[in-house]
């Protein structure tokens, strides 16, 4: 099975949010991830995979 494209994710979460903040609290990590996870990656942030635009612009192109 191919993970590319979770080796991929990772390296650009790691890259646009972990290696350029520091927290002081597990919890401070966890709602960072939340915020860049559902705030971000999933709704705004361009996917090579989806033509170069967002998801949100995807799903309303596809509607």
């Amino acid at each position: 099975m191919d993970n590319a494209a979770v080796e991929t994710f990772f390296k650009t979460l790691k890259a646009e949010l972990v290696w350029r903040h520091q927290w002081q609290t597990r919890q401070q990590v966890t709602d960072a991830l939340f915020k860049y996870i559902n705030g971000f990656y999933n709704s705004r942030r361009r996917h090579s995979a989806i033509e170069g635009i967002s998801p949100a612009d995807f799903e309303r192109k596809m509607a």
